[in-house]
C-alpha cells in the first residue's frame, strides 16, 4: 500500500485547527519533540487513551501532547465546538493537554489519510526535526518516546518494521472493508450465495481473525437457515480455537454456543455441550494467567454454558468472582458501570 506519509516524513501543517484547551500552536517548535493524537467522539476505545495522555506528558517533560477530535465536519467551528467541549468534560475534566478540534476535514486528509491510517486512537510522534518518527496505536508510546528523545528510533531495524507491519495491517483493513462491503450488499439483496462466497474468501485472506468464522455461523443459521450447514462450520469453528488454545477465539466460539444474542439451542443439544465442555475448561485454564478484567470477562462468557448445562450454582459463583474483578479493575467509570450492569443482569437472571 502506497502511503504519502510514513516515518521520516515531514510532519503536515496544523494551521486548521481549532484550539479548545490549552495554547493555541500553528506549527511544530524545531528542537522539541510532539505527539499529536487523533480522536474520534464515536470512538469508545478513544476515552482511555486520551485519559492515558495525561501521565504521559507528566512523565516526559518538554515533550509537548496534542490532542485532535476530528471525524467532526461542519460548515463552522461554531457548529462542532459544543459537541467537542462536552466529549471532553466527560472524558478529561481535568488536564493540562493542549486540545483542538478539525471541523473542515483537512487533518483527515493531511494525516489519516496520507498515512493510510484508518482507525483511532492514532498518535503521530514528529521528531526534533519536524519530521515523524512514529505512526501508529498510543498504547506504543511508552515504548518508542525514549528512544524517540534520544535519536536512536527513526532510523533502528524495529522502527522499520513496526512500520511495515502497520502498512500491512492497513492493506488488510482496506481489503476487508471491501468483503464487508460486498457482503452487506448481498444480505441486502438477500443473495446469499454471494455472501457466504465473500465470508469464505474473507476467512481465508484472514485466517487468524475469528471474527469472519462467527459471522459464518450467523449467516447460515440466522439469516439462511441452514442448520446443519452452520452447526457444521460452528463445531469447525469451535475445534479449532480449541486447537489453537488462544483466548479470543476460544471466548468467540463459547458466545456462539451459549451466548443469549444467538438462538442455537436447538442445534445438536449433547454435542453443543460436549463442545461447551471442552471450550470452558481451556478459557478457564489460560485465565489463571490473565490479568483481573480479561478473567473477568472469561467468567462472564463460561458463566452461560454452566447456567444451561444445569449446574446454576457454578455460574453464580463465576458471576460474582467477575463482579468483584471488575469493581477492582482500573477502567473508566462508565465502562465499569455499564459492564457490572451487564453482570448484575446475569446475576438475576441466574438466581431465577
Amino acid at each position: 500500500m502506497a502511503s504519502d506519509l510514513s516515518i521520516g516524513s515531514q510532519a503536515p501543517s496544523i494551521k486548521m485547527l481549532t484550539w479548545i484547551r490549552g495554547n493555541p500552536i500553528s506549527s511544530f517548535q524545531p528542537g522539541k519533540i510532539s505527539i499529536l493524537v487523533y480522536f474520534s467522539t464515536h470512538c469508545d476505545g478513544c476515552r482511555k487513551a486520551l485519559v492515558d495522555l495525561g501521565p504521559l506528558q507528566e512523565k516526559y517533560i518538554g515533550v509537548e501532547v496534542i490532542g485532535v477530535v476530528g471525524n467532526e465536519q461542519a460548515p463552522t467551528a461554531d457548529e462542532v465546538r459544543p459537541v467537542v467541549e462536552s466529549w471532553l468534560a466527560e472524558t478529561l475534566s481535568n488536564s493540562n493537554i493542549s486540545m483542538a478540534f478539525d471541523h473542515t476535514g483537512e487533518i483527515d486528509k493531511r494525516w489519516m489519510d496520507a498515512s493510510c491510517s484508518f482507525l483511532v486512537p492514532q498518535a503521530f510522534v514528529v521528531g526534533r526535526d519536524g519530521a515523524l518518527d512514529f505512526i501508529g496505536d498510543p498504547v506504543s508510546l511508552d515504548h518508542i518516546l525514549p528512544k524517540s528523545i534520544d535519536g536512536s528510533w527513526r532510523n533502528s531495524a524495529e522502527a522499520k518494521l513496526t512500520e511495515k507491519e502497520r502498512l500491512a495491517e492497513g492493506e488488510i483493513y482496506v481489503l476487508e472493508k471491501a468483503l464487508m462491503d460486498r457482503i452487506n450488499t448481498a444480505r441486502e439483496d438477500k443473495d446469499w450465495k454471494v455472501a457466504v462466497s465473500a465470508i469464505q474468501e474473507a476467512i481465508s485472506e484472514s485466517p487468524d481473525d475469528p471474527s469472519w468464522r462467527e459471522y459464518h455461523v450467523e449467516v447460515l443459521i440466522e439469516s439462511m437457515r441452514e442448520l446443519e450447514a452452520g452447526w457444521i462450520a460452528l463445531a469447525r469453528f469451535a475445534r479449532e480455537a480449541i486447537e489453537r488454545n488462544c483466548e479470543d477465539w476460544l471466548r468467540a466460539a463459547m458466545r456462539q454456543l451459549f451466548d443469549s444474542q444467538y438462538d442455537y439451542p436447538r442445534l445438536a443439544l449433547a454435542e453443543r455441550f460436549s463442545v461447551g465442555k471442552e471450550l470452558s475448561d481451556c478459557i478457564l485454564r489460560l485465565s489463571e494467567q490473565q490479568d483481573a478484567l480479561s478473567r473477568a470477562q472469561s467468567y462472564e462468557t463460561v458463566a452461560p454454558y454452566y447456567h444451561e448445562s444445569g449446574d446454576n450454582s457454578r455460574a453464580l459463583e463465576l458471576i460474582e468472582q467477575a463482579i468483584v474483578l471488575v469493581k477492582s479493575g482500573s477502567l473508566p467509570d462508565d465502562e465499569k458501570q455499564e459492564w457490572l450492569a451487564q453482570l448484575l443482569r446475569a446475576l438475576e437472571k441466574y438466581k431465577g
